[in-house]
């Protein structure tokens, strides 16, 4: 008898432990709506030509700015941490929206990752600045973009066009820093869990579960 508690001791028990740490610890909450109901986007082209609108997508929305390379290090670490490992998913979409006139930038960005990464969710979308910052003013968000209309944040927009993250006062959270990889692999990636877990709960309590999530 007591070589069996023993063996499971040592050998059972840290494997439940580590199933239950690896699903996370916040599988089972709801992440907040920091903005209800945020616009849809205007009749705005992207890169690919395809139309692309919030609805019924969970998006990871950025701010390219008018100097998109400079900071093509933070879409490498956004593409490394979370892209490549959800981009199989049909109701996800990665949209970075940027300035007219910066479409050879946002060219060489996806040239840049095509070669080892499967692009069709990438989406780079083009407006004024004017429409830009009238959109982003629309998020209601404490941070605010920059002269070049650009922020390192990404933000999680749900399939109701709410605005997601982290009410809490001692650790509010509207965006993720792309500029730090670990802030994607730990708050973001917790996040962006919780948001899936979320939709195959409902799909599942429906009976109509997809593989889309």
């Amino acid at each position: 008898m007591k070589k069996n508690i023993v063996l499971f001791v040592l050998f059972v028990l840290p494997i439940v432990a580590y199933l239950f740490f690896a699903s996370g610890v916040n599988s089972f909450t709801t992440l907040p709506v920091i903005t209800p109901k945020v616009a849809d986007f205007g009749n705005w082209n992207s890169l690919n030509g395809k139309k692309i609108s919030l609805n019924k997508k969970i998006t990871v929305l950025g701010f390219g700015g008018t100097n998109i390379l400079e900071n093509r290090g933070n879409y490498f670490n956004l593409n490394e941490k979370i892209y490549k490992r959800y981009n199989g998913f049909e109701d996800l979409q990665f949209v970075i929206l940027c300035p007219l006139g910066t479409e050879k930038q946002a060219q060489k960005i996806v040239d840049a990752l095509s070669p080892f990464t499967d692009v069709k969710n990438w989406n780079f979308v083009f407006a004024s600045n004017e429409e830009i910052q009238k959109f982003y003013d629309g998020l209601h968000l404490k941070e605010k973009l920059n002269k070049n209309l650009e922020t390192s944040n990404v933000y999680i927009v749900d399939k109701e066009r709410n605005l997601r993250g982290r009410k809490d006062k001692k650790e509010y959270k509207e965006g993720y820093n792309t500029f730090h990889p670990s802030e994607l692999s730990n708050e973001m990636l917790d996040d962006f869990k919780i948001i899936l877990y979320e939709y195959r709960a409902a799909l599942k309590k429906n009976h109509n579960a997809t593989k889309q999530l």
